[in-house]
């Protein structure tokens, strides 16, 4: 009898030892199938070519996740007076005037002045500043002021921290002009810009800002068209242009809704941009 309980006992030890084994390799390769899906599953960055102009996700940049900017004067509500108004910035842990880590591998245009503020109104061409305080010219009437951020080669930080919109008014208070809705969602035109010459002209970067909005394949979408081409943009990242010929080119940015259809928002169509490409 006792022989035959050990018996018994040996087959069930070498049953459970079988089971573990089996179930083991079973988990090993679920693990694997698992991996494989996920790295087929994971998205490409976007890449894509019309007509010989090849538009592609920028690669990483340095990330400044704690980056903060406030605008400290002008106050909000702040009547302007005429002629320069002075812009005072309160910068937090972002350094201005020093060359983003990394700006020689983007290949593209880098400013020697270092990182910087865009300070663009009424989604005109930004103008660069390199200090907290600067002067600036604003028109009469009322208008919309986004500043944000920027590394050294003109790519915004995007983070919720990293920019302020406000409305400006200059003149008089009894002003008839309707303010503007501060929630609304609109896209911003940054990069490209101006003059590009020699190995600038190679790779160009496509960058925009986006506020109060997010786009993606199922959602709100970026149009941008390059001489003609459209490419649809569903990442809000910044991107490469190659291809780009010599002298003049123009650049278009749309904010679409899901069915295609431009979002109402005098600034959410950019108007044509003209870039000038030259090799020397």
């Amino acid at each position: 009898m006792k022989n035959y309980l050990k018996t018994l006992a040996l087959i069930a030890v070498a049953i459970s030892v079988f089971s573990c084994g089996g179930n083991k390799k079973t988990n090993d390769e679920n693990k694997t199938k698992d991996s494989t899906a996920n790295a087929s599953a994971a998205p490409k960055p976007y890449a894509e070519e019309v007509n010989g102009i090849k538009l592609t996700e920028a690669p990483n940049s340095p990330e400044f996740p704690d980056a903060k900017l406030h605008l400290l004067t002008p106050k909000a509500d702040t009547i302007l007076k005429s002629g320069p108004n002075t812009f005072h910035f309160s910068v937090e842990n972002y350094t201005l005037g020093k060359l983003t880590d990394g700006f020689d591998k983007m290949h593209c245009a880098n400013s020697k002045k270092g990182q910087h503020i865009h300070y663009i109104l009424d989604n005109a061409p930004y103008v660069a500043y390199y200090d907290s305080v600067f002067k600036e010219l604003v028109p009469n009437g009322k208008h919309l002021l986004l500043c944000f951020l920027s590394r050294s080669y003109h790519e915004s930080i995007k983070n919720k921290d990293a920019y302020i919109l406000t409305q400006l008014t200059t003149g008089s208070k009894s002003d008839t002009l309707k303010d503007y809705d501060l929630n609304a969602p609109y896209l911003f035109y940054s990069r490209p810009k101006g003059e590009y010459v020699g190995e600038d002209t190679k790779k160009v970067l496509l960058d925009f800002y986006l506020v109060n909005t997010t786009i993606s394949p199922t959602g709100n979408k970026v149009r941008a068209t390059i001489n003609g081409n459209e490419f649809m943009l569903t990442k809000w990242v910044p991107y490469v242009i190659e291809g780009l010929p010599l002298g003049n080119n123009k650049i278009k940015l749309e904010l679409l809704d899901k069915d295609g259809k431009l979002i109402s928002g005098i600034f959410n169509d950019s108007g044509e941009r003209k870039v000038v490409l030259k090799d020397k």
